[in-house]
């Protein structure tokens, strides 16, 4: 019986996995945990394997007492039993007493192979997430298994890993035995076992196919900068070569297209761009906005990464993307705030592109002395977890949070009365609201003329812009100010003629 056991159990070997010695350590800790609830005690208790590993059994360990000595029987016998089973025994010596199974009572039994089972789990676990720990971040095939509560459980062979639905392609639809191609997202140990995440829609897995399918990115003669995605819609990777010779796009591309088509047809027709990196911010702006074709791009602003691209007319809509998606993406990828314009647009915005990249260039070249902050992660005390949930939220600027009212921090999900209260104090300890020098002058010259002296049209007496009525004789007073000096003649005229006809009918 025991033999059948072992083989049993070194059956699961092959089948999940488990070396030779977890195996045989198992079937000893099954043996001697069936002889302690049998005996009360396993100290005595000696588990033997043959030389082959195909037999097992155990045996108890006792000391040859005197008959007229008060023995324990579990750890002792009288010699003239002991004699009986070897005749060169003597006194004080130990034997090794094969103990028949059969004697095991059922719960002994029933109760050793729980713990058994037990520890072949906990071997099981750790060995399967030492070997797939160490393929986290690799991509995996598989094969579907089945379905629930829209995750997909996916036959790894050894094991099964699961999709959840957030990490499914929208695309992508399967059947039982489909074969699946995904990325090891993350490994993890649970109570009911261990947990393989897998993914689709990371851009990881992306990367991974690249990988299998170009070997210049494989052998790192092709660099992969970086991977932005709408998964099932479209991806746009940028990329750039080690060496001069070797075109990144072409390779990536391949004959005919053949690399890049494999790729596409695996990720269901997800639409992918792939384009050159360059260092230069305003060439690789115009790469990313590929595929429309770019006239210009103009920084606005190197300190908040703002640029504005300039395409034809006919460009627009295509760089734009459907839902804005081709320009969300290029911003992603460039790390820039991009705006599109077309060349009537820009003309209407009355921007003059040499005032404005010489104006980004100074700006960009002051010394560290009185920089500009203009991220709320940069302001001086602000909580992580503040500027995290501002961030999620759409406001990453500090000028977008000053512009916001009260009630609109407090519509902000996972922004407290607390976190408003921080708010305010670090802006009014921080921020320098600085007014519009334009409104500025306005308001100055506008209170200059305030204070200008005129005749009353009535009486001569002296009036200012700011009376209603003549302090002296009671007229209405009504100005109207122009700013070029023509009609302000016609207004005066205007203003007089006016005032006589008041001045007539109150007489």
């Amino acid at each position: 019986m025991i033999s059948d056991f072992a083989d049993a159990i070194r059956g699961l070997q092959d089948e999940r996995g488990i070396s030779e010695e977890l195996v045989l350590r198992t079937v000893e800790e099954f043996l001697m945990a069936a002889y302690k609830r049998k005996f009360g005690t396993d100290e005595n208790a000696v588990v033997k394997f043959d030389l082959e590993n195909t037999g097992v059994a155990i045996y108890a360990k006792k000391r040859i007492v005197d008959e007229d000595d008060y023995y324990d029987p579990v750890s002792e016998i009288v010699l003239e039993e002991a004699l009986e089973l070897s005749e060169e025994c003597e006194l004080g010596d130990e034997l090794l007493i094969e103990i028949d199974t059969s004697e095991f009572d059922r719960v002994a039994v029933q109760s050793a192979k729980q713990k058994a089972r037990q520890n072949l789990r906990e071997i099981q676990k750790d060995t399967l997430y030492s070997e797939f720990k160490d393929k986290e971040g690799e991509m995996i095939i598989g094969y579907y298994q089945r379905e629930k509560n829209g995750n997909i459980f996916v036959d790894l062979g050894k094991t099964e890993g699961i999709m959840p639905r957030k990490y499914q392609s929208p695309r992508e639809e399967y059947s039982q035995g489909d074969r699946i191609k995904a990325y090891i997202f993350e490994v993890n140990k649970t109570q009911s076992g261990l947990q393989i995440v897998l993914s689709r829609t990371h851009t990881e897995f992306v990367r991974c196919l690249f990988e299998l399918e170009v070997p210049e990115i494989y052998d790192n003669t092709v660099e992969v900068h970086k991977i932005v995605r709408e998964p099932g819609y479209r991806t746009k990777i940028a990329v750039y070569s080690t060496r001069d010779e070797v075109d990144p796009i072409g390779a990536c591309v391949g004959l005919k297209g053949v690399r890049i088509q494999s790729i596409v047809r695996e990720l269901e027709g997800e639409k992918i761009d792939i384009l050159r990196y360059d260092p230069e911010p305003s060439v690789f702006i115009k790469n990313a906005l590929s595929p429309a074709r770019v006239l210009d791009v103009i920084v606005l602003s190197g300190a908040k990464r703002q640029a504005l691209a300039i395409v034809p007319d006919d460009q627009l809509s295509l760089a734009i993307g459907k839902q804005g998606l081709n320009v969300r993406l290029a911003n992603r990828l460039a790390d820039w705030n991009i705006d599109v314009k077309t060349e009537e647009q820009f003309a209407e915005m009355e921007y003059s592109q040499e005032i404005t990249r010489e104006a980004s260039s100074l700006f960009d070249d002051m010394d560290g002395e009185g920089e500009e902050i203009t991220r709320i992660s940069e302001l001086p005390g602000i909580s992580p977890r503040v500027a995290s949930v501002l961030v999620e939220n759409g406001i990453e600027l500090i000028e977008a949070l000053v512009a916001l009212d009260m009630e609109e921090l407090a519509n902000i999900q996972g922004i407290t009365d607390e976190d408003i209260n921080e708010i305010r104090g670090i802006i009014s300890d921080t921020v320098e609201i600085v007014e519009d020098e334009q409104d500025f002058e306005e308001e100055e010259v506008y209170e200059d003329e305030a204070d200008e002296e005129y005749e009353c049209p009535e009486c001569g007496a002296a009036i200012t812009l700011d009376m209603d009525a003549c302090p002296s004789c009671g007229v209405g007073l009504s100005f109207e100010i122009e700013e070029d000096d023509e009609s302000e003649e016609e207004a005066d005229g205007e203003d007089e003629s006016e005032n006589n006809d008041e001045g007539e009918n109150e007489g």
